[in-house]
């Protein structure tokens, strides 16, 4: 099995190198305005219902026959001939503006595929949805992904794509849903991939390392995941810009180290708000008693302090609220309808079970109390108001006089 695996490892490497030299594989050249060399023979004799079509079986044949290494399902076993409509996976629409059938979604979720993306899947131009989660694909994300102007939802989790983030995704102007977790994606973060339109983002499960931009909260998402990779720096305050879309967003084990930023109450809409697995310090702002929609808040294995506010705890809609793993020294009666059993624990409260040793309260309490200018987070700026509406009418008449200049006073004639 291990050698398996470093054969399909070595025949991604392979395969990604001569592509890049154009040389052992006979890949498309792509130029923009040249038409495609064909990366796989075209039957003359075939008719298509549309070029969209024609160009839809080179791009499906040369992914099955030159990248893929492994199909244990058979997805790909009847992908055999030019009607590719009935490909298993493939699914054809007409296309809104002309009627043409094209190509408007590849999901091969869950087949366990070995392979890689090739460069001639950006001929797949009408493609909406492209959904490849739970397989073995590996190498980059083709940067011919630019092509795919009306793509919707890319859903690449749970594979074994690699290099930096795929900055291709940021050239989808139709792309609203973005799925990358479970890879081996490493590096930065663009701070552009907040200004985009994008209504959920995935990534967590990576390699990446950056800090959270002051942008962030530009983001309209409704959900965002962004768990287990590494940021370190401030949980930005321009999250209150979320308030209106934000319905769930989880950075847990993201380094972060700083306070939790007041902002955090504009999130009004938001039923789920995880920060668990960091190092925010300092207290529970009792600004969070403006999550009036939270269900699920975790802020467990912090350093967070002082007494839990009541009117956190006090929340209609809160239905577990954990706090463990921190330092908090008080916790109001009305906590216990929403905090679990353990929920609390380790944490320096007295009359609680499983609470950390006096010695290391002692210690904790000792320290200087956290100044949250300290960690210099960029402040809160709310976002700029919406230009003025056009003028509705037809626009007032120009006064009939030519402008001219007033005469000059008496004494400079």
């Amino acid at each position: 099995m291990m050698r398996t695996a470093a054969v399909l490892l070595l025949l991604c490497l392979f395969a990604f190198a001569g592509s890049g030299r154009g040389g052992a594989r006979a890949a498309a050249v792509w130029a923009e305005g040249v038409r495609e060399t064909a990366a796989v023979e075209v039957d003359p004799a075939w008719r298509f219902a549309s070029p969209r079509l024609r160009d839809a079986y080179v791009a499906l044949q040369t992914w099955k026959q030159q990248a893929i290494f492994s199909d244990p399902k058979n997805l790909t076993g009847n992908w055999v001939g030019p009607g590719v409509c009935s490909y298993t996976g493939v699914f054809c629409a007409p296309v809104p503006s002309s009627g043409e059938l094209a190509v408007a979604s590849v999901d091969l979720n869950h087949g366990d595929i070995a392979g890689y993306l090739p460069s001639e899947l950006g001929l797949l131009c009408d493609l909406a949805l492209l959904h490849l989660n739970s397989n073995r694909f590996c190498g980059l994300v083709p940067d011919t992904f630019h092509r795919l102007v009306l793509l919707h939802e890319l859903d690449l989790s749970n594979n074994r794509f690699v290099g930096a983030f795929p900055t291709v995704v940021l050239d989808l102007p139709s792309l609203r849903f973005l799925d990358l977790r479970f890879n081996d994606f490493e590096g930065g973060v663009p701070r552009e991939l907040f200004d985009r339109p994008f209504d959920a983002i995935f990534l967590n499960h990576n390699r990446l390392r950056f800090q959270l931009p002051d942008n962030f909260g530009n983001s309209p998402v409704s959900v965002i995941v962004l768990a287990n990779n590494h940021f370190g720096g401030c949980l930005p305050a321009s999250l209150g810009n979320m308030s209106d879309t934000l319905n769930e967003i989880l950075l847990i084990n993201n380094g972060l180290s700083s306070c939790l930023p007041p902002e955090v109450g504009m999130l009004r809409e938001v039923t789920v708000f995880d920060v668990s697995f960091n190092a925010l310090a300092g207290p529970l702002p009792p600004e969070v008693a403006g999550m009036q929609k939270v269900e699920q808040l975790d802020i467990a294995h912090n350093l967070l302090s002082g007494t839990v506010p009541e009117a956190v705890c006090d929340l209609p809609r809160l239905k577990n609220f954990t706090f463990s793993y921190n330092f908090f020294t008080g916790e109001p009666p009305s906590c216990a309808r929403v905090v679990p059993a353990d929920g609390d624990r380790r944490n320096c409260l007295p009359n609680r079970p499983a609470q950390r040793m006096p010695q290391q309260c002692a210690a904790f309490s000792a320290r200087p109390p956290v100044d949250c200018a300290a960690f210099q987070c960029k402040p809160f700026v709310p976002p700029r108001p919406p230009p003025p509406p056009a003028y509705p009418g037809p626009l007032p008449p120009v006064y009939p006089m030519p402008y001219a200049s007033p005469p000059p006073p008496p004494r400079y004639r």
